[in-house]
This record gives structure tokens, sequence and C-alpha cells, in this order.
């Protein structure tokens, strides 16, 4: 058993030194090949984007990203509006247009949901601003209290933030 164990571990490090050798003649100071992982099913891969902000240029990176992800396969793709990010989608609220977009933010969120993406708005953050389900433009959805966290417990669905712009 001892001797097993000593064999295991001088391949093991054998294995360490040969990468590290092979890396170093590829040009990679420092580092160790690893061996190539097995990619996982890319069918289940879930995207939630967390939206703090009203911020129209986060809001449209966090737009983009969506939908790119929605066009790419990627399911669920959530956009979980919280905070200030509520008020994106206000129907009430002028929707702006940023960069070299055509569209505005409330169109935005609706070619997202029209690709089968799902908008939720945090309740707790809609009670605070004073917004209702019928504040909100069609598609938007004000979530459960603690609804979000199914989606943040799966291994499946990764996790992108779009905070507050500090100002300069």
């Amino acid at each position: 058993m001892k001797r097993r164990f000593i064999s295991v571990v001088s391949l093991v490090l054998f294995g360490m030194i040969v990468g590290f050798l092979g890396s170093l003649a590829l040009g990679m100071p420092g580092a160790i090949a690893q061996p190539a992982l097995a990619h996982e099913d890319q069918s289940k891969a879930g995207l939630l984007v967390n939206l703090t902000t009203d911020d129209t240029w986060s809001a449209n990176m966090a737009l983009d990203l969506a939908t790119k992800a929605r066009e790419q396969g990627m399911a669920p793709v959530i956009i979980f509006l919280n905070v200030r990010g509520v008020y994106l989608a206000d129907r009430e609220r002028l929707p702006a247009t940023e960069g070299n977009s055509k569209m505005n933010i409330h169109e935005k969120f609706q070619a997202f949901i029209a690709a089968g993406g799902q908008v939720i708005a945090c309740p707790s953050c809609s009670r605070e601003a004073g917004l209702k389900q019928e504040d909100y433009i069609d598609g938007v959805v004000i979530g459960e209290p603690g609804g979000i966290l199914r989606f943040l417990r799966d291994p499946n669905v990764q996790v992108i933030s779009y905070l507050e712009r500090h100002k300069r």
C-alpha cells in the first residue's frame, strides 16, 4: 500500500514537472499545463443579470448582454431589477435612448422579453419605489419575496451585476 502511494505521488509530481516545462516551452512562464476539462452541457447554461441602477448606460449594457445570451440559446436568462433598477421598467417614466441604439430602454426590454427572456422586479424595491404591477411595462413581473433565490442556487445559472455608477 505504501509503495503504491509513493508511485502515485511520483507520477503526479512527474506530470506537474512535465506540464511546467511544457508551459515554459510554449512561452507561458510559471504556468502549469492543465488537462482540458469537459465542457458542461451548454443547453443548461443560464444567466441572471442583476441590475441595481437606473443609469441608462449600465442598463443598455445589461440588456444587450442578456438579449445576446438568449439569442445564443442560454436559458433561463433573467434580468432582476432591484434597488433603483426598478425605475427602468416604469411605464410612466420617459424611456431613454443611450449610445448608438435606435431603441429606447422600454423597447429593449420588450425585445428581450420577446426573445424569451424574463424580467423580474424586486417586490420590496417595487414597494419602496411606489410601483405596482400595473405600473410596469408589459412582460415585467414583480417577483415573489425570495423567489430569485432558486436561480441563485442553480449551479447552471451564472450571475453578472450592473451596479450604480459612481459619479466622479
